[in-house]
C-alpha cells in the first residue's frame, strides 16, 4: 500500500499542529507543578473529559476492537468488560467525588491522607508509585507495538529503506516506525504539560469524530443489510448470547472458528460472568494510577469530577463504534474471500489499515490515518505525563531534591518523560502481539491491583501495611502465575490473584497497628464514603457534630446498574446505525432515554445537593 502526497501532506500538517501545540503551551505549562501535571485544576469538565476519551480512543485498541467486532459481531459489546469500561459508571456515580474531595496530586500522594506518614504509610506509598510505574510502561509498550504494526501496511519498509542512511532488518521496520511517532507524542505532551494534552485532545477528537462519521456513512452506502447477511453466520448481528458462543463460521470463513478456540471464548455465559464479576471490583477500587486518575484530580471541584466520568462514555463510544462498525462490516463483506484463501495464517489486527487503503479515498485517507494517529499520540502522551508526575511529586522531592524550584522540577520531569518512554520502547520491541499484553495489563497486573485498592476505600480497619502486602502479593502473582497457565485465558486465573492478594491485605493489616485515628477522621471527614466506617463515624461525629453521615450504598448501587445500561445503550446505538437495523435502534434508543431520566433523578440532582450541603460543612469547618 503507498500513500498519495495529498494524504502524506494532511499526516504532516497534524503532526506539526501537535507539535506547534506544546510549544505555545509551554510557557504556561512550566508555572508550577500543578499547572504541569493538573492544568492548575481550572478546565472545564468537559474538556477533560473529551480529552479522557480521547486518550481512550487507542489505535492499538480501536485495532483490537474492530478484530473483535469482525470476529463475534454486535456481541464484541461484551468483551471489552475485559478492561473492564464500566469502570467510568462507577467513578461517574460516586467514586470521582470521592478521589477529587481529597484535592491531592497524584494516587501516592493520595495514600497519604488515607494512611497517614508511619512506616506502613511508606511502604504502601512506594508500592503505588512502582505500580504506577510499571503500568504506565505496560500500556507504553502496547501503544508502541500497535502503531508500528500500523504504519507499516501504510508505508512498506521496501519504500522507505533507500531514504535511511544505514541498513536496518526488515522485520525492525514497525519498531522504527513506532520510534518515530512515540518521540513527536512525547515532544508535545512533555512540553505542554497536562494543558498541551488536552488542547491537542480536542483537535484530535474532532479529526476522529469526524473520520467515524465519514467511514460508518460510506459502509452503510456501500453494503445492504441484505448483502450483509449473506456473509455473516447467524446470531452475529445480536448482542444476546446463550450458554455458548453459538457463531458457526466453518462455513462462511473456517479460520475464525479457530481463532474463537484460540481466545477461549467459547463458553460465552461463563466467560462474562467472569468478566463481570472481576470488573465490579476492579470498578470499586477506583481508577488505577493512570492519566484517568490525573485527569479527575484535575478537575475544579469534585461534582465536575463526577460530570467528567460521565461525559468519557459519551464522548467516546459513538463516534468510537461508528468507526468500528463500519470499518468491520466493510471488512466482512469485501475482505472475507481473502481471508479463506489465507487459511489459518490471518492476521486479524490488520483488518484495520487494509479496510482504510482499500475503502477511501484519496483525502479521506489521510484524513483517516490522521485520525487513528491522533489517537496513538493522545493515548501515548496521557501517560507519559502520569509517569513524571507519580517520579517527580512523590519520589524526586521527597527523597532527592526536597527544596527543588519549579524550573528544575520541570526539567527532572522531562528527564523522566524521555528514560520512561526510552524504556517502554526497549520492551515493545519484545512484543510481538498486540492481544498478549492487553491480556496481561487488563486481567493479570490489575488482579494485583484490586484488593487493596477495594479495601482501602470500604474498610476502616485496613492500613498501610496491609496495602503494601496486598499490593506487593498482587504484583509478585501477576509475575509468576502467567508461568504455570501459559495457555490459559487471564481472565480464568484471576480469583486466584484476587485471593492470594486479598490474603496478603488481610495478613499484613491485621499483624499491624491501626492507621492512626486523628488520620481516619480527617480523611472520613474530608471523603465522606460508604462502607465499614463505622468506628470512625462516630469518633467524627463527637468531633464535628454537624458531619452527616453518607448512607447512600443502595442508591449508588442502583445508579451503577441503571448506568451500566445507559453505557451499553451508547454502544450499540452506532452500531444499529452502520447496521441499519432500525426497530433495534429505536428500542435501544427508547431504553436510553428511559436511563438518562433515571440518572437524572436518581444521581445527577441528588449529587448536586449532596455537594451543596458538603461544600457548606467544609466552610463551616474553616471558619
Amino acid at each position: 500500500m503507498k500513500l498519495e502526497w495529498i494524504d502524506a501532506l494532511i499526516i504532516v500538517v497534524y503532526l506539526l499542529t501537535m507539535v506547534v501545540i506544546g510549544l505555545v503551551l509551554k510557557k504556561k505549562a512550566s508555572k508550577n507543578m500543578d499547572t504541569y501535571f493538573l492544568g492548575g485544576k481550572t478546565m472545564p469538565f468537559y474538556l477533560l473529559g473529551l480529552s479522557n476519551s480521547s486518550g481512550m480512543f487507542d489505535i492499538s485498541g480501536t485495532m483490537w476492537l474492530v478484530y473483535l467486532a469482525f470476529t463475534y459481531g454486535l456481541k464484541s459489546l461484551w468483551i471489552p468488560w475485559l478492561w473492564p469500561v464500566f469502570n467510568q459508571i462507577f467513578m461517574m456515580v460516586y467514586l470521582s467525588v470521592w478521589l477529587r474531595r481529597s484535592g491531592v496530586r497524584t494516587g501516592a500522594e493520595w495514600i497519604r491522607t488515607r494512611f497517614g506518614y508511619g512506616k506502613g504509610a511508606n511502604l504502601s506509598h512506594t508500592i503505588v508509585v512502582l505500580y504506577a510505574v510499571i503500568g504506565v510502561v505496560g500500556f507504553l509498550s502496547y501503544g508502541f507495538v500497535g502503531i508500528g504494526k500500523f504504519i507499516e501496511v501504510f508505508l512498506p519498509w521496501k519504500a522507505v529503506a533507500p531514504y535511511i542512511p544505514f541498513r536496518i532488518d526488515p522485520q525492525y521496520a514497525p519498531h522504527v516506525y513506532g520510534i518515530f511517532f512515540t518521540a513527536i507524542a512525547t515532544f508535545y505532551g512533555m512540553l505542554g504539560g497536562m494543558k498541551g494534552i488536552v488542547w491537542g485532545d480536542v483537535i484530535q477528537f474532532v479529526i476522529k469524530t469526524t473520520a467515524g462519521i465519514v467511514i460508518a456513512v460510506t459502509a452503510i452506502t456501500r453494503v445492504s443489510p441484505e448483502l450483509l447477511a449473506a456473509h455473516i453466520p447467524a446470531g452475529w448481528d445480536t448482542p444476546f448470547f446463550g450458554w455458548t458462543l453459538d457463531l458457526d463460521w466453518s462455513l462462511l470463513l473456517p479460520s475464525i472458528t479457530h481463532k474463537i478456540a484460540e481466545d477461549q471464548y467459547g463458553l460465552f455465559s461463563i466467560f462474562v460472568m467472569m468478566m463481570l464479576f472481576k470488573g465490579i471490583f476492579f470498578s470499586m477500587a477506583g481508577p488505577a494510577p493512570n492519566y484517568d486518575m490525573q485527569k479527575i484530580l484535575a478537575c475544579r471541584t469534585p461534582r465536575e469530577a463526577a460530570l467528567m466520568s460521565g461525559s468519557v462514555s459519551v464522548f467516546l463510544l459513538i463516534p468510537r463504534y461508528l468507526m468500528i462498525m463500519g470499518f468491520t462490516v466493510l471488512a466482512v463483506v469485501f475482505f472475507s474471500s481473502d481471508f479463506r484463501a489465507q487459511g489459518t495464517g490471518i492476521d486479524f489486527e490488520t483488518i484495520l489499515p487494509r479496510a482504510i487503503h482499500q475503502f477511501l479515498g484519496v483525502g479521506l485517507t489521510g484524513l483517516l490515518l490522521a485520525a487513528l494517529l491522533s489517537a496513538f499520540m493522545s493515548t501515548f502522551a496521557s501517560t507519559v505525563n502520569a509517569a513524571p508526575a507519580y517520579l517527580i511529586n512523590d519520589v524526586y522531592l521527597k527523597y532527592i531534591n526536597p527544596g527543588a524550584s519549579s524550573k528544575v522540577q520541570i526539567r527532572a520531569s522531562y528527564i523522566i518523560a524521555v528514560v520512561v518512554v526510552a524504556f517502554s520502547t526497549i520492551i515493545g520491541i519484545y512484543i510481538h502481539n498486540i492481544n498478549t499484553v492487553l491480556q496481561w495489563i487488563v486481567s493479570a497486573l490489575y488482579g494485583g491491583y484490586i484488593s487493596a485498592n477495594v479495601l482501602k476505600w470500604y474498610w476502616w480497619r485496613f492500613n498501610g501495611n496491609g496495602f503494601f502486602w496486598g499490593m506487593l502479593t498482587g504484583i509478585a502473582a501477576a509475575m509468576i502465575i502467567p508461568e504455570f497457565f501459559p495457555h490459559t485465558l487471564p481472565l480464568y486465573y484471576f480469583p486466584i490473584l484476587l485471593i492470594l492478594s486479598f490474603a496478603g491485605c488481610i495478613a499484613g493489616t491485621l499483624t499491624s497497628r491501626p492507621t492512626d485515628m486523628d488520620t481516619l477522621i480527617d480523611f472520613y471527614t474530608k471523603v465522606r464514603p460508604w462502607g465499614f466506617w463505622k468506628p470512625v463515624a462516630q469518633k467524627a461525629r463527637e468531633r464535628y457534630p454537624g458531619l452527616q453521615t453518607n448512607t447512600g450504598f443502595k442508591r449508588d448501587m442502583l445508579n451503577v446498574a441503571v448506568g451500566i445500561i445507559w453505557q451499553c445503550c451508547l454502544t450499540l446505538i452506532p452500531m444499529y446505525i452502520v447496521l441499519q437495523q432500525k426497530l433495534s435502534l429505536i428500542s435501544t434508543i427508547l431504553v436510553l432515554g428511559i436511563t438518562t431520566l433515571i440518572l437524572k433523578k436518581n444521581w445527577y440532582d441528588k449529587m448536586n445537593r449532596e455537594e451543596k450541603a458538603y461544600d457548606a460543612f467544609m466552610k463551616s469547618l474553616e471558619q
